[in-house]
């Protein structure tokens, strides 16, 4: 991790990998594919970001060979791996690291990323993330919402664009209100009743 305790893109790789191994095991073949499927669905091809090998995963311990292929260790497309417990810790720190500041295409990974395996963390981690979600996108509001006034009275299409982009923002952060209320006990319960 960066020293802010956010991801690198080797890191959100290694995200995409557990979480997807977190719902049950895959064969090696599968879960590349998942892996390079939903990468490259929300950064576009990157060959940056497909250099994770799980492989690596499973010298460090966080899969294992699992079922009627343990014994093909050759790492090709048949062997069925599964997430180990140290697998698991490590999906967990992974899933609770903060957001960098600002839009990038690994931001739009990692928060996606989030989003994908949010359930996976224990309740009120998951509202820890939400809120980190919501500082994360009022930063940016804020960001663009400072570019606008500079740049008011400038010709052209750049304010539109921004109130667009603002727009989503602001809706956004109207979404991860009522998903917090959604998770909180008090708004399960409200819900409920």
């Amino acid at each position: 991790m960066y020293a802010d305790n956010t991801l690198t893109p080797k890191e959100a790789i290694r995200l995409c990998a557990l979480g997807t191994l977190a719902g049950g095991a895959m064969r090696y073949d599968e879960l590349a594919n998942a892996i390079r499927h939903f990468i490259s669905r929300i950064t576009g091809p990157s060959l940056e970001l497909m250099g994770e090998s799980i492989e690596l995963l499973r010298y460090e311990g966080l899969v294992t060979a699992t079922g009627e292929d343990t014994e093909n260790e050759s790492g090709d497309g048949n062997t069925l791996i599964t997430i180990t417990d140290d697998g698991w810790s490590a999906l967990h720190e992974l899933l609770a690291a903060n957001l960098r500041p600002g839009g990038s295409d690994i931001n739009d990974l990692i928060i996606a990323l989030k989003f994908r395996f949010l359930h996976l963390l224990p309740l009120a981690d998951q509202l820890a993330q939400t809120d980190i979600l919501a500082e994360a996108t009022e930063t940016e509001l804020g960001r663009l919402e400072d570019l606008k006034r500079h740049h008011a009275d400038d010709p052209g299409f750049l304010v539109e664009w921004l109130d667009e982009s603002i727009r989503r923002l602001e809706e956004r952060l109207d979404w991860l209100s009522g998903l917090k209320t959604r998770l909180s006990p008090s708004g399960s319960a409200a819900e409920a009743g």
